[in-house]
């Protein structure tokens, strides 16, 4: 009999892609609103810093909220092919602890935000996002020990040189597509 958890909300093929395309787009969106609001002639520069802000607070959410569709969608899809609920006890619980350390992670942020230490905020979310990977791993999935890792190593890296927030983000993105492809 096969692990429920496992085959109903795995991190790998198109569940992976899809993620790691949502954290690649979403860090060109952001990179050209701020970038953009720093140019003299460009429309988001007439904007206010709170509507960017909320903009960006939007555009985070959305990766959140479409990172957690692609996994219910791929687990809907996996407990279909191999005949399983979907929801059960194991995956219940999963679901539960996914659910409360998003609202820690966003919990966070939005205190880092508030304090005005901007600089952090990619570090953090890094730091975070790979202990959440962590969590999600088991015997059979120690390959997401590895974007762990690189989010690890990422955070380090965004917090020793903070303007390299933009590349972290695509190099993660990058990173899901390769594992998504590598992964089935």
């Amino acid at each position: 009999m096969h692990n429920t958890f496992q085959i109903n909300f795995c991190l790998k093929g198109f569940t992976s892609i899809l993620i790691g395309a949502y954290f690649f787009i979403v860090g060109y969106l952001i990179k050209t609103i701020l970038d953009g609001f720093l140019i003299d002639d460009n429309p988001m520069g007439t904007l206010s810093p709170e509507i960017i802000e909320a903009l960006i607070i939007a555009l985070v959410l959305l990766v959140f909220l479409f990172s957690s569709l692609a996994l219910f969608f791929g687990g809907k899809r996996s407990a279909k092919k191999f005949q399983h609920k979907l929801w059960n006890r194991e995956t219940k619980v999963a679901s539960r602890k996914y659910i409360l350390y998003i609202i820690v992670i966003f919990t966070l942020l939005m205190l880092v935000l508030s304090a005005g230490l901007i600089d952090y905020l990619t570090p953090i979310f890094l730091f975070l996002y790979a202990v959440l990977l962590f969590l999600f791993k088991d015997k059979e999935r120690k390959n997401l020990l590895i974007l762990s890792g690189l989010s690890l190593l990422l955070a380090v890296i965004c917090m020793l040189i903070p303007a390299y927030w933009y590349s972290s983000l695509s190099i993660l993105g990058i990173a899901h597509i390769a594992y998504g492809v590598v992964v089935k």
